[in-house]
């Protein structure tokens, strides 16, 4: 066995100077290093989420509902060996003299907080405390403190209480990582709350429960989170709160991982085409060593060792590049992960070099086989060479095996199989297709140039077209190489191209900036006038009322929705209903149809026409003809929804989950919102002028949350442009397989005719013509499989599907320029071989 190994050994160092062995280890180190990037990068994030879940959510177990917890579930959670906190949030007014501002205030009590530390300046800097504020104080927000004219050691009004601030907050352990918490925060005890008069019936309060303790404790109160949640109490899981600021880092996550599994696909497709050219090599020295008595089994295991030390050593060069890559990711995105990530991990590693033993069992094994078969006696007869493996094997085999790598990678095994399907029938029309147009191709040539007098390039297309047609199975396999590998590069680079659009459109420069809230009807028409004096641009006003969904189609919600959505907020809080004559901006409707403008004054006690969001129907388990009952104050609505929206949640523009018609809602106590935006340099005076003017309206500022997203999303683009890179290199590596693959038979063809007298100009001209319909060709095919792949994967990432013209012209010419180019170069020492030499190459291929 050692002797096969050091033979394994000398023969993959003789054999490295071969251009398909350099293309196998390429292909193979670049599998590896995508793979290993993103999963290095995703399982460091997944890893630092799970053990810092405690600093994002304020405990491992966090617990919400609408009134107090009571005794016993207190008392059996201390029994599992969890210690506890209790908060309170609340939107409620805060005012300083005649300054009015709504806060977002945070009641604590003496344990908080159970992780990390609240940094908060107190007058000599700021410092990290493991408190809350003492009893009878508060620690406000700096915008809090400035949009109240308030400083340290002054107070404000907090409901009934006048309460000292003592701390300006400069960070809280525990903050959210979402867009919600819009008001400035005000922290305050516990014993304080009962005197500020705020919590009464009715009130809009929400209850947390913390919980800390060892993985054990947390473990034990399983079954117990279970049946809370299936009483309607909130659990919040770390992954809830996971630091993903809108939908651009869902999209950037799929991406990803699309771009990965894109960049393994065509190492894959480089390892099969580097192989053919491999195996074809070998043949005369697996026929030499049968003579000299090796078995079948030992020719496999020589050459299978031999490809491993290749895989091994392509593995640990893409684990380089790889960590290389995540370092590279984590640097761009590090910023706006608030935990301190862990060191990578081992399984990423172990995944990328399962990937690329995986592609080079699944791409390369089959034509292996070929060295297996192989006689003594084509040592003395050339032409006795093994049948290559069939067409239908090879694939059947490499689908399996990227299919499996599909499962593993997305853990989904529906999507796995759904793509798996998919691709085997687009390959399978690729083939029919590409076997009719070599088939038109041949005719073409043949009637190009009909005359007795043929220039020289006329001569050449006839003769580069009529070799690339007849030598239509080798053909064939190249063009559906070179129409996936384009294709799977047009997919990545369209995808990330809309991608960047929709996030840069997402935001333009005047987006709003600013929210106004409580505008009273009697208010309305002045504070436009004056908002529309100052305001760069502005939203419609938005009249809103607050109800709670009290039924669904009669039933309470608790027993009508789906056992997973009994907490959610939607049910346990009031929603903000609005009405509209049409769909508003940013809207679209998706299923139903929009009602009538006069639909709300039928009359009659019937349930009148609703429009719901989307999103909130599948989580609620209703749909179009469905009815929701809603109480706004002591009185009850009920709707029919008769159409479905999807809402842009990322625009900064105010959004419904319910909307009714006109003539139902009026009656009811409401106000108005909108939101506007406001020049930077602006602000002060804009915003003194309409709280001066209408000091019961509440301005939200927004810019800092702006900014930040504005700076996300252009660190999210240079994340993608990097994975980018790596799917065109192993495109690229595609490219050069192919061609070396098929180098020996391009020799032979030149050197016959070199034989019957054509000059070195006219083989130059007949090889770049035979590369550039290849090109073109491949190309039309790529545009076709990328039109119907982009339909699917658009849906995906919740993209608007369209259809992209230019493709059609960029990826055929793209594709006769970058292999007419790139096969005519490599062409070149074949081209300046004596015919004799090239002759000789045939028993290679």
């Amino acid at each position: 066995m050692t002797h096969w190994l050091a033979l394994s050994l000398k023969g993959l160092r003789r054999d490295l100077r071969a251009g398909d062995v350099r293309a196998l280890f390429v292909a193979l180190a670049l599998a590896v290093a995508a793979t290993t990037m993103i999963g290095f990068f995703l399982d460091r994030l997944d890893r630092g989420l799970t053990r810092q879940a405690g600093q994002l959510t304020g405990g491992d177990i966090k617990l919400e509902q609408g009134e107090p917890f009571d005794d016993a579930l207190r008392a059996s959670l201390r029994e599992a060996g969890l210690t506890l906190s209790d908060q309170v949030d609340m939107v409620s007014m805060v005012s300083r003299g005649d300054a009015f501002q709504l806060a977002s205030l945070k009641v604590v009590d003496a344990a908080y907080p159970l992780y990390g530390e609240v940094r908060v300046d107190r007058g000599d800097g700021v410092e990290a405390l493991a408190r809350g504020p003492e009893p009878g104080g508060v620690w406000i927000a700096p915008r809090l403190a400035q949009l109240l004219d308030v400083t340290l050691g002054e107070t404000v009004r907090v409901g009934a209480s006048e309460l000292a601030v003592t701390g300006l907050i400069e960070r809280e352990p525990d903050q959210s990582a979402g867009f919600s918490a819009f008001s400035p925060r005000l922290m305050m005890r516990r014993t304080d709350l009962e005197a500020t008069g705020l919590v009464r019936p009715g009130s809009r309060i929400e209850y947390e429960l913390l919980a800390k303790g060892p993985p054990g404790a947390v473990a034990a109160v399983s079954a117990t989170l279970e049946r809370l949640s299936a009483q309607g109490v909130r659990v919040v899981d770390v992954r809830d709160d996971r630091p993903q600021l809108g939908s651009a880092l869902e999209r950037a996550d799929k991406y990803l991982s699309l771009a990965g599994l894109a960049a393994v696909l065509l190492a894959g497709v480089a390892v099969a085409m580097a192989t053919r050219r491999y195996v074809d090599r070998h043949l005369d020295t697996a026929a030499l060593l049968r003579c000299f008595g090796a078995s079948q089994r030992r020719l496999g295991t020589l050459f299978a060792w031999q490809l491993l030390w290749l895989a091994l050593a392509a593995s640990v060069a893409g684990a380089l590049l790889g960590m290389a890559g995540q370092a590279a990711l984590l640097a761009l995105l590090s910023r706006f992960l608030p935990l301190e990530l862990p060191p990578p991990g081992v399984l990423p590693l172990l995944l990328g070099v399962l990937t690329a033993l995986a592609v080079l069992v699944g791409f390369a094994g089959p034509t292996l086989l070929r060295l297996k078969r192989v006689s003594a006696l084509k040592v003395l007869r050339r032409e006795l060479d093994p049948l290559p493996a069939a067409a239908w094997l090879v694939v059947a085999v490499a689908g399996l095996v990227f299919g499996a790598l599909l499962w593993l990678y997305s853990g989904d095994p529906a999507l796995a199989a759904t793509l798996l399907v998919g691709g085997l029938v687009a390959l399978a029309l690729l083939w029919g297709l590409g076997w009719m147009l070599l088939g038109l191709m041949l005719r073409a040539v043949k009637a190009f140039g009909g005359g007795e007098r043929q220039g020289g390039w006329v001569r050449a297309v006839r003769l580069g077209g009529s070799q690339l047609a007849r030598r239509r199975r080798a053909s064939l396999g190249q063009l559906l190489a070179f129409a996936v590998t384009f294709a799977a590069m047009a997919i990545i680079t369209l995808v990330r191209g809309d991608l960047l659009t929709t996030w840069q459109t997402q935001l333009p420069a005047d987006t709003p900036n600013f929210f106004a809230i409580n505008i009273q009807p009697a208010e309305r028409e002045g504070f436009v006038e004056l908002l529309d004096a100052v305001a760069d641009t502005r939203t419609a006003l938005y009249p809103m009322v607050r109800g709670r969904i009290t039924a669904i189609d009669g039933r309470s919600p608790e027993s009508a929705v789906p056992e997973d959505s009994r907490g959610d907020n939607a049910l346990r809080r009031e929603l903000n209903l609005t009405w509209q004559t049409e769909v508003p901006e940013g809207n679209r409707v998706v299923a139903g149809e929009w009602f009538a403008a006069d639909a709300g004054q039928a009359g009659g006690d019937g349930p009148v026409p609703i429009s719901l969001e989307s999103g909130l129907a599948a989580r609620l388990g209703v749909g179009l003809g469905d009815t929701l009952s809603f109480t706004i104050g002591s009185e009850r609505v009920t709707g029919r929804i008769t159409s479905l929206r999807d809402l842009d949640w990322d625009s900064f523009r105010p959004n419904f989950y319910v909307i009714f018609p006109p003539g139902v809602l009026e009656r009811y106590g409401h106000s108005y919102l909108t939101a506007f935006h406001l020049d930077a340099a602006a602000h002060g005076d804009v915003l003194a002028r309409l709280v001066r003017a209408y000091p019961g309206v509440s301005l939200l500022n927004v810019d800092a949350i702006l900014g930040r997203v504005r700076e996300l999303l252009d660190q999210v683009t240079r994340a993608v442009e990097l994975v980018l890179a790596f799917v065109l290199l192993a495109g690229v590596s595609v490219l050069y397989a192919a061609l070396t693959a098929s180098h020996a038979q391009r020799a032979h063809e030149s050197g016959l005719l070199r034989v019957f007298g054509a000059g070195g100009r006219l083989i130059s001209r007949v090889q770049g013509v035979e590369f550039a319909l290849l090109g073109l060709t491949s190309g039309l095919m790529a545009a076709l499989l990328t039109e119907l792949a982009a339909f699917g994967l658009y849906h995906w990432l919740a993209l608007p599907p369209r259809l992209h013209g230019l493709l059609w012209l960029v990826l055929p010419l793209g594709g006769a320029l970058l292999i007419g180019v790139i096969g005519h170069g490599l062409s070149r020492g074949v081209r300046r071989q004596a015919p004799v030499t090239s002759l000789g190459l045939l028993g290679e291929g």
